[in-house]
């Protein structure tokens, strides 16, 4: 898929089918995570892959907005060095390439960050040094998202010219 409509016709969906991503998809999303430029090269983000159904529910449960990830296919928690100030943003650039990646092969994704971190960490065994940034569950979409429409505001609304607030 083009990557511009790849973009145009992403949406977030948290409501997937029953079927099954094939693992080498799974990896593609996986590599594209890797490829990610970082700040300075840090290459600082660890992922954990997520794809039993019973740790699918621990994701969900330790969450405070992603209880439908219990019903992905698969998830990735999204895991950042926060001693680097660009630790967000590099996060941002690792979701939004696996997301794009994922649908690039037909499979919808989410993400949620509100977290119960304490109960995550224990779950998951993540270190104490690491921070738990975002999940983002993916899975084929339950509903068709190609008859959906993108509600986006103007392009004249969000671009200024030379000077904030000066139309083109």
């Amino acid at each position: 898929m083009d990557t511009f409509d790849c973009i145009a016709t992403k949406f977030d969906i948290r409501e997937f089918s029953e079927k099954q991503v094939p693992s080498d998809i799974q990896q593609r999303i996986l590599e594209a995570a890797r490829l990610t430029g970082s700040g300075l090269n840090t290459q600082h983000w660890r992922l954990i892959l997520v794809r039993d159904k019973e740790n699918l529910r621990k994701l969900a449960n330790d969450s405070y907005s992603g209880g439908w990830v219990s019903n992905a296919a698969f998830a990735i928690i999204v895991l950042t060095n926060p001693k680097h100030n660009f630790h967000m943003i590099d996060a941002g650039r690792v979701i939004q390439d696996m997301q794009l990646a994922a649908w690039n092969y037909g499979v919808a994704s989410c993400l949620f960050t509100g977290i119960n971190k304490d109960a995550l960490s224990n779950d998951f065994e993540i270190p104490k040094d690491l921070n738990i940034t975002a999940v983002v569950g993916f899975g084929y979409a339950g509903s068709n998202p190609a008859k959906w429409k993108k509600n986006r505001i103007s392009i004249k609304d969000i671009v200024s010219i030379e000077k904030y607030g000066k139309a083109g």
